[in-house]
């Protein structure tokens, strides 16, 4: 018979001269053995190299020592940076995480989410495009759950917030001071909850700056549909440009280029996440920065309280909803409104190109 590709557990045990239980115990992380037993038997299997099979260890302890990660869009930087902060919150504690993207589908969303819990102890569910009354019957049957970027009415779930609404507020109160009054706002998927946070936003900052006025143009979340929508830009009176994300940006900035027309001398554009690509746009990108990765790692805090059961009461009142406020950064994608522009002169552009 074919010897098995490392060492078993029958062999640690009979190295450290104990039972075939009292490994399994030890590797389980069990507090039943004598601390200097315990200590054998680590170091048997530390000079044998044995790995205990994480399968037979799921077994044993009636969970898989994994978590489930689910995405409206695996391409777009601010998701892969929440991952990056769960896995890096879940390492040390022996979890990993598994991720399902549902390409911004949202009917599809409940069936993957469902799926991915089957497999898993827990679930982070991130920015859910899923309505509210589906959301609402759906969180109960994904518990242990924590959702990220989006509000629930009528239930507790754990979630971690970002106030979108401060991020639009202070980028167009920037916009407003440096004397822009005609501004466009690009936006994102209509099923995105965090659109409608903005576009709240905007609403109240019309009533904030008397005179201000804003043109929402339909978009999405990609570089392609920020490039798409540029040419509907120019043909507004727009001096300022605030886009739903940072990608929508770059699409913007790469197709007001070949049009020739100036960030931010024509135009300003503001973007929105703060991804690592935002400082190194041309020009670099003025944005709301969005603590991305440390999204991931309060969701792993909260989600760990769940699965180890510790109650809400323990968690204080920071312990079912986490909010994180985005920090304007200012960098060369805005400036002052263009001289000609000031007096309400006509914006220069006609046909998606620059004039003469």
């Amino acid at each position: 018979m074919p010897r098995s590709a490392g060492p078993t557990i029958d062999e640690v045990a009979a190295a450290a001269g104990v039972s075939r239980a009292t490994v399994s115990r030890v590797m389980n992380g069990r507090s039943t053995v004598a601390p200097d037993i315990a200590e054998r038997v680590r170091g048997v299997a530390r000079d044998l190299r044995y790995q205990p099979s994480r399968v037979a260890r799921s077994l044993s302890l009636g969970r898989t020592n994994s978590v489930a990660l689910v995405v409206p869009d695996l391409a777009n930087p601010m998701f892969q940076q929440i991952l990056r902060g769960t896995m890096a919150a879940a390492a040390p504690h022996d979890y990993r995480v598994l991720v399902a993207e549902t390409v911004e589908n949202a009917r599809a969303e409940a069936e993957v989410a469902l799926e991915a819990r089957q497999r898993c102890d827990a679930l982070v569910l991130a920015a859910p495009r899923t309505s509210e009354d589906e959301l609402r019957d759906l969180l109960p049957r994904l518990e242990p759950v924590v959702v990220v970027n989006r509000h629930v009415p009528g239930r507790t779930v754990p979630s971690v917030r970002v106030d979108y609404g401060a991020g639009v507020r202070s980028m167009v109160d920037h916009l407003v001071a440096l004397g822009h009054q005609e501004l466009a706002y690009v936006a994102g998927p209509p099923s995105s909850a965090s659109n409608a946070l903005r576009v709240r936003a905007l609403d109240d900052a019309r009533e904030r700056h008397p005179g201000l006025r804003v043109t929402t143009l339909p978009c999405g979340p990609t570089v392609e549909a920020g490039y798409r929508v540029a040419d509907r830009v120019l043909a507004t009176d727009a001096t300022g440009v605030v886009a739903f994300n940072d990608l929508v940006a770059f699409g913007l900035l790469a197709r007001l280029d070949e049009a020739g027309v100036a960030v931010p001398g024509d135009l300003s554009v503001g973007g929105f996440d703060d991804i690592e690509l935002a400082r190194y746009a041309t020009p670099s990108l003025t944005t709301a920065a969005v603590p991305q990765a440390d999204l991931g790692r309060r969701a792993w805090e909260l989600l760990h309280a769940r699965v180890l059961g510790v109650e809400r009461s323990r968690l204080g009142a920071e312990g079912i909803a986490l909010h994180v406020t985005p920090a304007l950064v200012v960098r060369g994608s805005t400036g002052p409104v263009p001289p000609a522009r000031r007096h309400g002169a006509p914006a220069g552009v006609a046909d998606g190109g620059p004039t003469g």
